[in-house]
């Protein structure tokens, strides 16, 4: 299994997200220890502006069995599709796309497995409540970015196969949403229930969360 983190995203004082600190260590150590409680082997970094400090950091903390590798995005931003698309050399025939800034206390694996078992799907997203605007009908995803609320929103992961990227061309400067969107809208995206809601790496509840989550690993 491989899981594809977009770890370009800064705060506003300019620290990656991913080395903020939480519960005493930076975030990006809390995900890596779900992602291999979840059984992930691979591991791709789409990164972008102090992006070294990112793979100075993983280098020293990874003891986790885990495979590693980076993608950097270069001096022009091309948004967060535009990295995933650059760093296509690098990716498997499926995998779990998710955010450097972002966290959820679940099986990354499940999205994945409920792609595989659904030829005809080219992604599933997973989904959780809250004041959203993805509209689910069954287990498919008929809009993403619906103008009106659902009750249901985009978690965070998505898996995704890696033919959905291989005709945009490298360099294009697009979302990821742009692809979600499309994909929606000729049924090609299935839902995924997220069993308990994920967190935001600056959120207040994500500290109070962490500090009770070993024993989960």
């Amino acid at each position: 299994m491989q899981i594809v983190v977009l770890a370009g995203g800064l705060t506003a004082d300019q620290v990656p997200e991913s080395l903020v600190m939480v519960g005493g260590k930076p975030f990006v150590d809390w995900q890596l220890d779900r992602f291999v409680a979840s059984g992930v082997k691979s591991l791709v970094m789409c990164v972008g502006a102090q992006g070294e400090q990112i793979e100075t950091h993983v280098r020293r903390a990874l003891d986790r069995g885990l495979t590693v590798g980076y993608s950097y995005a270069g001096e022009q931003l091309v948004g967060t599709g535009g990295a995933l698309r650059r760093a296509l050399a690098r990716l498997e025939e499926d995998f779990v796309v998710t955010y450097g800034g972002r966290y959820l206390p679940f099986d990354y694996s499940a999205p994945l497995q409920d792609l595989r078992a659904h030829p005809g799907a080219v992604a599933t997203l997973t989904v959780g409540r809250g004041a959203g605007n993805v509209a689910v009908e069954g287990d498919w995803v008929s809009h993403y970015e619906s103008p009106a609320g659902t009750g249901l929103v985009d978690s965070g992961a998505i898996a995704l196969r890696r033919a959905a990227l291989a005709d945009i061309e490298d360099g294009a400067v697009w979302p990821l949403e742009a692809l979600l969107r499309k994909l929606a809208r000729q049924k090609k995206l299935r839902a995924f229930s997220a069993p308990e809601p994920g967190f935001d790496v600056e959120s207040p509840e994500l500290g109070g969360y962490l500090g009770g989550l070993p024993h989960l690993l």
